[in-house]
């Protein structure tokens, strides 16, 4: 048995060549193609980590030795400042963590339902359909910034009675006007890439129309655009800065009121890595997430 690994049994010549309930063992050639493969993702990830330390390094011997380095260092990354300042810059990180949760629970569900009205075939939202397209176009088509600023100054300026003057309401609300707007379009592109026989199976097993778009639409569109919609959540973190512009205390407004007291743009540096510290894991996670929903979508083709 032992010098006859893979025979039957019986052991005899008249028997099976092979034990096909055996375990599986890899021939010479897959073997071999193993060993090439392996040789030659290290030679790969060589080659990457050379090319990666020849540029970063001169990049880094090019600043370093620039003339005005020493005044950039002082100006930008004296960290014994940055690091006395850091509490006052993460106390007004507060206010930005603040806005993207009510932002972002606000923006998810003013968008989907603006991609609903605009993806309904229903006769009466005809004009609601209409007022959904144009809200979308413009509030795509203005950049946040004017928006914050119309926003923040146009509706006080309106005097009206019960109308808030709070600019971290106001920029908040700016905020969520712009963001809809793209929300809107990524949940209606999700929902129009589901195919129509979606719709005809569901209506066939005798589910309502809100049924379908419950149970069988929205669920397969949603699944579809995660990533694209992570993606907006990361741009939605950082442009919550821009509400500094009306005055909130946020990070950016802590770093420019630190800065004016010395002079020093450390404060800005610190602001920015808290930045990334958020956003950084959020777009790894984005990165991850599409890679599995391509690898699900390939993964007929790939056996």
């Amino acid at each position: 048995m032992s010098e006859n690994r893979g025979r039957g049994s019986g052991g005899n010549s008249g028997s099976a060549p092979y034990d096909f309930g055996g375990a599986w063992q890899p021939s010479e050639i897959e073997l071999a193609r193993r060993v090439a493969r392996k040789k030659r993702n290290q030679k790969n990830a060589l080659i990457a980590a050379l090319s990666s330390a020849l540029v970063l390094g001169t990049l880094i011997v090019v600043i370093v030795t620039s003339p005005g380095w020493v005044t950039l260092r002082n100006t930008f990354f004296k960290w014994a400042y940055g690091v006395e300042v850091l509490p006052k810059i993460l106390l007004g990180f507060a206010t930005n963590a603040t806005l993207t949760v009510i932002a972002g629970t606000s923006v998810a569900l003013i968008g989907l339902l603006v991609a609903l009205i605009r993806t309904s075939r229903t006769p009466a939202l005809t004009p609601f359909r209409f007022l959904a397209t144009i809200y979308v176009d413009v509030f795509r088509g203005v950049p946040l910034l004017l928006v914050i600023l119309l926003v923040g100054f146009g509706i006080p300026a309106l005097q009206i009675k019960g109308l808030t003057n709070s600019v971290l309401i106001l920029g908040t609300l700016a905020v969520i006007i712009t963001y809809s707007a793209y929300v809107a379009e990524v949940i209606r592109s999700g929902i129009l890439t589901v195919h129509p026989s979606q719709r005809a199976a569901a209506r066939s097993l005798g589910l309502s129309h809100s049924q379908t778009l419950r149970y069988v639409v929205l669920p397969q569109a949603f699944k579809r655009v995660t990533p694209p919609l992570l993606n907006d959540l990361v741009a939605l973190v950082k442009d919550t800065g821009l509400i500094s512009i009306l005055g909130v205390t946020d990070a950016v407004r802590a770093a420019q009121i630190q800065t004016s007291k010395s002079f020093n743009y450390t404060p800005y540096v610190m602001a920015a890595l808290i930045f990334l510290a958020v956003t950084i894991p959020l777009t790894r996670a984005t990165d991850r997430m599409l890679r599995k929903s391509l690898e699900r979508q390939n993964a007929q083709g790939q056996a």
